[in-house]
């Protein structure tokens, strides 16, 4: 870290306040972008996805367990997976104190991973994580949303990914897709995001962001692959 200036109280409270002149713009900013996403068109979805559940068989329709919005969470844990991708662990970690919360407002969150259920349940048992995840196995639910890529996608060297071409680096990758179900049972897709957008639901870095080290990514991927770990993998020596 570079050396900071180090100053009186009065100016610290001085240059406090013009950045919270700017925080303020920016949380404006971010209501007026909320709205936005709120009031875009919706897409029906009318092709039937059924996946493997602890519960049996259950189609899109019933993951919503009597609630009108839905949160998926595409984890990418694919068939031959043992555990687990180290980002999207990260991400699960942050589910259940929300879910504490928000499954009492009319939404329910769920993963969902081409994985079988078995090795879904095994690592969700070793992280114990609280929140439901199925398996879309057999399904064409991850080719659809766009998170999973055919063979001859892969072989071609790129994929559709948060909408754009993008360079094939592996199978399964992340995102967030919300759905919404009305009266008549028809259901819509709302929002989907990719890549970065799945960051605000990342409470670990909205606490990284206030200190002075930020989050300190250095390595030579510049994400958090350099320095996250699955939270049962971690050293004994917290640092």
């Amino acid at each position: 870290m570079s050396q900071h200036q180090v100053v009186s109280r009065e100016e610290w409270i001085a240059a406090r306040k013009a950045l919270l002149a700017r925080e303020k713009q920016m949380s404006q900013a971010f209501d007026e972008l909320n709205a936005e996403r709120r009031s875009m068109p919706w897409v029906r979805i009318d092709k039937e996805y059924v996946f493997d559940t602890p519960q049996g068989k259950k189609t899109l329709s019933q993951l919503f367990d009597g609630r009108s919005q839905l949160i998926v969470y595409h984890f990418m844990f694919g068939p031959d997976a043992k555990e687990g991708c180290v980002g999207c662990s990260f991400f699960s970690d942050h589910v259940d104190g929300a879910n504490q919360h928000i499954s009492h407002h009319d939404v329910k969150f769920i993963a969902v991973s081409r994985g079988p259920l078995a090795s879904l349940e095994a690592y969700k048992k070793r992280m114990g994580w609280k929140f439901d995840w199925v398996s879309s196995a057999g399904s064409d639910f991850n080719y659809d949303f766009n998170v999973t890529f055919t063979k001859e996608a892969m072989a071609k060297g790129e994929v559709y990914y948060n909408y754009e071409m993008t360079k094939a680096t592996t199978e399964d990758l992340h995102g967030i897709s919300v759905f919404y179900k009305d009266d008549s049972g028809a259901i819509f897709q709302t929002y989907s995001s990719y890549g970065r957008g799945d960051e605000r639901a990342l409470g670990a870095y909205m606490f990284l962001d206030i200190t002075p080290k930020g989050r300190n990514e250095t390595g030579p991927n510049k994400n958090l692959t350099d320095w996250v770990r699955r939270h049962d993998t971690y050293s004994n020596g917290a640092k």
